[in-house]
């Protein structure tokens, strides 16, 4: 049951969205830094000319970006061939709230107004990020975007099973805690979803809860 429920949760957290050409592209900052791989993939194949890396640290991030997180993304990002002037870095943000408060900030310091973004963000982070971002940022149109990984292909990638479930059900469980606080948009939770959250709460997932 453990196994269904995650994937439950790990299918409702991705938006579903098809990448598109938009005049901002934004890099959450995280412990993942496959975030910043697939910016310069979506980058390289013209979906976007200006990148944002945002992100100051968190527990999980503190020791693998000892420089934060958005440093460590954009030196990630040159050394792999980004042009150093389309980058900017917000590195000041905490929290995904701030990530996106912060970013439209640092853009508009550099007299940018983008009419559209796209989101680059872990893949069970998207609906989260959307949400925050239609909140704070309700002008602009906003596509979110993750590495195409299954759960299991994720979890290979981190290395870490416990710690990728304890993240998913955190982030599902900030969906309905920042809307109630008015940090995001209210989003409607399927019986299912909750179901299946509650269940992994039960079963001890609970590192990353609020």
């Amino acid at each position: 049951m453990i196994d269904a429920d995650v994937r439950t949760l790990w299918d409702f957290n991705q938006m579903g969205h098809e990448p598109r050409r938009v005049d901002v592209g934004v890099g959450l900052g995280s412990h993942d830094l496959g975030v910043a791989d697939h910016v310069v993939d979506l980058f390289g194949r013209g979906l976007f000319p200006r990148i944002v890396f945002t992100g100051a640290n968190a527990p999980t991030t503190v020791k693998g970006f000892p420089r934060g997180e958005a440093m460590h993304y954009r030196e990630h990002a040159i050394a792999l061939g980004v042009p150093e002037d389309v980058i900017l870095i917000e590195p000041n943000a905490r929290h995904t709230v701030e990530n996106i408060v912060l970013t439209k900030e640092t853009l508009a310091r550099h007299g940018i107004s983008p009419a559209s973004v796209m989101l680059v963000a872990k893949p069970y982070q998207q609906r989260r990020a959307y949400t925050i971002c239609r909140k704070h940022w309700p002008e602009v149109d906003v596509v979110c975007a993750s590495l195409p990984l299954s759960f299991d292909g994720y979890v290979a990638a981190i290395g870490d099973v416990e710690l990728v479930i304890t993240m998913v059900v955190g982030d599902t469980q900030r969906l309905w805690v920042y809307a109630e606080r008015g940090w995001a948009i209210q989003q409607a939770i399927p019986d299912a979803v909750e179901a299946a959250y509650r269940r992994l709460v039960g079963a001890g997932y609970t590192a990353r809860l609020l």
